[in-house]
């Protein structure tokens, strides 16, 4: 495994069989969010998105926690000072965080290692998908601290659960477990802590195996489908499939069907 040596301390980025893996690395403060590391990790998503070798990413955590939330030092010292200003900025920056998520060609797995709270649980809500270790767990823990929640927990956790349900963990502030993470959709996998890392690079290295552009234009239109009628969703699906009848991915795909052989996609807009 290579880490990019321009890694800074409280986010690493390592690069492997196209797998771009990101890793929160505060173990020692359960990866809790600062302005400073918030910045860090948006510049870091961009530039793994960004990178030609990369077709999937895998965003995990260093230590025994995944992230919880906002660094609770920073926001008593933010309340004492009056700091209204770095407040806004923390909480804001989830804004361009969550863009940069969706906008990213690849699709981001969301390694869960361990607790993930308040911010940090939107940040993994975030996420096109998710795989927990069977000690993972996410809150929405705001109401703990007589606040509300942020990082877009109220537009994730509605869609995926419903507003009964997502009222309910708001309003409850309740760790759930990895088991109800599971049978409640907000996971698609978990494995023994052990097996999380690899278990979640294998599952990057398939994604990453497959055909960027479809990938790319698939992840468009399932975000586009949360909000669009059947006819709108029609029409951006011929768009997308004339667009890849006209790539050498089709082309290949087509020649290894025939040949009885696994394609080798390499995500060229067209065929001669």
């Amino acid at each position: 495994m290579t880490i990019d040596p321009t890694a800074r301390s409280s986010v690493l980025v390592a690069i492997r069989d196209g797998v771009g893996t990101i890793t929160l690395n505060r173990p020692d403060k359960m990866n809790a969010l600062t302005v400073a590391m918030m910045a860090e990790l948006l510049e870091t998503l961009r530039s793994t998105a960004a990178n030609d070798q990369v077709r999937c990413i895998v965003l995990t955590g260093a230590g025994k926690a995944f992230c919880a939330g906002a660094d609770v030092g920073l926001l008593k010292s933010l309340r004492e000072s009056g700091d209204q200003d770095t407040g806004r900025m923390l909480v804001d920056s989830a804004r361009a965080f969550h863009a940069a998520l969706r906008e990213a060609p690849q699709p981001v797995i969301c390694a869960l290692n361990g607790v993930a709270a308040g911010g940090g649980a939107n940040i993994a809500l975030g996420c096109d998908l998710r795989i927990a270790s069977d000690t993972a767990s996410i809150g929405q823990v705001f109401a703990k601290l007589g606040l509300h929640p942020d990082y877009g927990g109220t537009f994730f956790l509605t869609r995926l659960l419903g507003p009964a349900r997502a009222m309910e963990l708001f309003l409850s502030a309740e760790l759930v477990g990895a088991d109800r993470l599971e049978r409640w959709g907000l996971v698609n996998r978990v494995v023994k802590p052990e097996q999380l890392a690899d278990a979640a690079h294998r599952w990057a290295q398939v994604i990453a195996a497959g055909p960027p552009l479809a990938i790319r234009r698939m992840k468009q239109n399932v975000y586009r489908a949360m909000d669009a009628g059947l006819d709108e969703m029609l029409d951006h699906e011929l768009e997308a499939q004339l667009a890849l009848f006209r790539s050498d991915d089709f082309r290949e795909g087509l020649e290894a069907f025939f040949a009885k052989r696994h394609p080798r996609f390499t995500g060229q807009e067209t065929s001669q």
